[in-house]
């Protein structure tokens, strides 16, 4: 009879333990650092929307929300009557959510479409013609960078009002729909990397520079081209003082400025801050959805540019 001979287990190598490093144990809490810094005002924000304003100030000190409840969310999408936002400890005041996102997603979209397209071609211009004084006039768009934008918005403000475009969508989103100096740079440094072979077989067949640009650049531009239009995107969402400026009506406000509006509208002397934080997290979603499912994107391309 055959007998197996039993086999003792195989002992496990001992881990070998790092010896401690300072400066990585440093470098750990500093990002555990950053990470609180950046993370702790969303934390904040959500606790004051899930809080009733009446019980904010009896529980300053708490991390946790006061008197929880979900009517500050409720009183921004319009779902709660004035009586009861009052008995919250709301101020009473109203927003008109669903005007003034869709303002936001209509001025953002409109304004990121025109600058990427006009900015591709302007940035296609200088990194693929050649013309006389190319590089002086890119020197110059650079220059623009350094001017504040507080410089140019009382002579936009002037214009707008001499085309009697106040109050309108249109004189909102005029001074942005262009090109941006920073975008025809970060294309710009693309545009140069790209292959001339390729552009130099099309004209051999007979292809304009018109037809190179959107058949040959455009499509193999796709990433950078996309990771700019969400940085405009997410800028132009962010925009308040020039929405404030020219579009004072209710029916042109965007989000940014309805939450000003709304802070303001106190009839009983406090802000509701429940209410004005639910809206803020609320508005602010959109940008933070579209930040973390292309954020690799964005680093990706930026590195790719060469841009230092």
């Amino acid at each position: 009879m055959t007998t197996t001979a039993s086999r003792a287990p195989l002992a496990k190598p001992a881990r070998r333990r790092r010896p401690f490093n300072p400066r990585r144990a440093g470098a750990w809490a500093l990002l555990i650092l950053a990470i609180a810094v950046s993370v702790l005002p969303f934390l904040w924000v959500l606790r004051t929307a899930l809080s009733t304003n009446s019980a904010l100030a009896s529980a300053s000190a708490s991390l946790l929300p006061a008197d929880f409840t979900f009517g500050a969310f409720l009183r921004v999408f319009g779902l709660q009557t004035p009586a009861e936002a009052v008995a919250e400890g709301g101020s009473g005041a109203a927003i008109d959510f669903w005007l003034y996102l869709r303002n936001s997603l209509i001025f953002s979209s409109i304004t990121t479409a025109g600058a990427v397209f006009f900015s591709a071609m302007a940035a296609y211009a200088f990194a693929r013609l050649r013309w006389k004084g190319r590089n002086a006039v890119f020197s110059l768009f650079l220059g623009t960078m350094l001017v504040p934008p507080i410089f140019t918005a009382l002579p936009n403000f002037l214009l707008i009002k001499n085309l009697d475009l106040l109050n309108t969508m249109l004189g909102m989103v005029l001074p942005y729909v262009f090109m941006t100096p920073f975008a025809i740079f970060f294309l710009r440094q693309f545009f140069l990397n790209m292959s001339r072979e390729v552009e130099e077989a099309a004209m051999l067949d007979g292809a304009k520079h018109l037809r190179i640009f959107f058949q040959i650049v455009l499509p193999n531009a796709a990433a950078p081209i996309a990771t700019l239009a969400l940085l405009t995107f997410i800028g132009q969402w962010n925009e308040y003082f020039w929405p404030l400026l020219v579009g004072s009506q209710d029916d042109v406000r965007v989000l940014q400025v309805g939450l000003g509006v709304f802070k303001s509208q106190s009839p009983q002397g406090a802000p509701d801050w429940s209410g004005l934080m639910a809206a803020t997290l609320i508005s602010a979603l959109p940008v933070l959805i579209l930040f973390a499912a292309f954020g690799k994107k964005i680093v990706n391309s930026i590195g790719f540019s060469g841009i230092k």
